[in-house]
């Protein structure tokens, strides 16, 4: 899955020291990636299962 929109930003979840920032790219595919280590590429996952991962995380 390559599809990740290139309209990175830093995820809501990211602690705001700087230390562990996370980014995603929303839309149809979710990009994940890790701030400090762009250049090692990123996650894409389905935008539904990104939805479930963040519900479960949440308790919901």
């Amino acid at each position: 899955m390559s599809n990740v929109r290139a309209n990175w930003h830093k995820s809501t979840y990211s602690d705001g020291n700087g230390g562990h920032c996370v980014e995603v790219a929303e839309g149809p595919v979710t990009g994940i990636r890790d701030t400090q280590n762009r250049e090692l590429g990123h996650l894409a996952v389905p935008a539904p299962e990104w939805t479930a991962l963040v519900n479960a995380v949440r308790g919901r």
